[in-house]
């Protein structure tokens, strides 16, 4: 097992490398120069050239990407050029939005889907199968932007019980929980349908094994043969999505965070683009990436947790 997580770490390692270099080169091509949108349209020749200077944007593309790379080496992602501040201290106060967001619209997402993914492969054929499948056909139709809207227009401005955005902070633990909860259950409903019909497939493809078959023959009650049996053996596809799902519901809540008006990497990197603060941009996808890749480690970890059999052949 050590061998295969020194491997393992040692592929990651040659990702972030191959991810680095396409990062960095896809946002050199972008039109737009930061120190004219910084100074304005109207800036003088000789200002452009000071700021450019001082911004280390004069250097040869190779010095800047060589930098850049043992910068972050050293854990320093630069400095923005809108704030003035080290990207490391706005990635991490925007990370106290999004990755509490991420984990709660993750966790309603579990919650929702494995059990309605265990029900349905249970009664295969029956209505509560139909029933259950097309609502999370729906659940995947509907975009999460236009149902968060109608979760503002029901629950914030119909029956006030929820804020319809912004963050108050974490000094208040609870306030700070009712401004997440709509944003994590418009994210959680579509990410639950995928998982709810990935659980169905898995659980329907390990039910007709002949161990199950032989737990049934011995008698075993069907919830004990559906939760104990059937659904240890079909989590291996499962948290394959739900490993995915993290990486995205991290990386992809550009849009639901500025519905809410969030303050988190989403809206970081909306901002940053629009003001081409490269740095800034840089710094969160190579963030992501890393986010990506270990989560991937984790989710193989789990998969011989989840099976002995991995455990043995590894």
């Amino acid at each position: 097992m050590s061998a295969y997580i020194a491997k393992r770490a040692l592929t990651g390692f040659a990702t972030l490398l191959v991810a680095s270099l396409v990062v960095f080169a896809v946002l050199e091509i972008l039109p737009g120069d930061p120190a004219r949108i910084m100074l304005g349209m109207n800036a003088s020749p000789e200002a452009l050239a000071a700021l450019r200077d001082e911004m280390g944007l004069n250097q040869p593309l190779v010095t800047r990407y060589l930098d850049w790379v043992a910068g972050m080496a050293m854990g320093d992602l630069g400095r923005s050029y809108t704030y003035s501040t080290p990207v490391s201290e706005l990635i991490a106060e925007r990370l106290e939005v999004s990755l509490p967001l991420a984990l709660l619209a993750l966790a309603l997402s579990t919650l929702i889907a494995i059990p309605v993914g265990v029900y349905a492969a249970s009664r295969r054929g029956q209505v509560a199968d139909t029933v259950s499948m097309g609502l999370a056909q729906i659940g995947v139709a509907i975009p999460n932007f236009w149902f968060a809207l109608l979760l503002v227009y029901v629950f914030a401005v119909g029956l006030r019980l929820v804020p319809a955005g912004g963050f108050p902070g974490w000094d208040n633990g609870w306030q700070a929980l009712k401004a997440l909860l709509l944003p994590a259950v418009s994210l959680a409903l579509p990410q639950a349908a995928i998982l709810a019909r990935v659980t169905r497939s898995a659980m329907l493809e390990v039910l007709g094994e002949d161990y199950i078959r032989t737990a049934r023959a011995k008698g075993l009650p069907r919830r004990t043969v559906l939760w104990k049996h059937a659904l240890q053996n079909a989590l291996i596809p499962v948290l394959t999505i739900l490993g995915l799902q993290f990486a995205f519901l991290l990386a992809g809540t550009i849009i639901i965070e500025n519905v809410f008006y969030l303050p988190g990497l989403g809206r970081l990197v909306f901002q940053a683009i629009s003001q081409r603060d490269l740095i800034v941009v840089e710094g969160v996808v190579m963030l992501l990436v890393a986010a990506v890749i270990l989560v991937n480690l984790l989710v193989d970890l789990l998969y011989a947790a989840a099976d002995p059999r991995l455990r043995t052949s590894r």
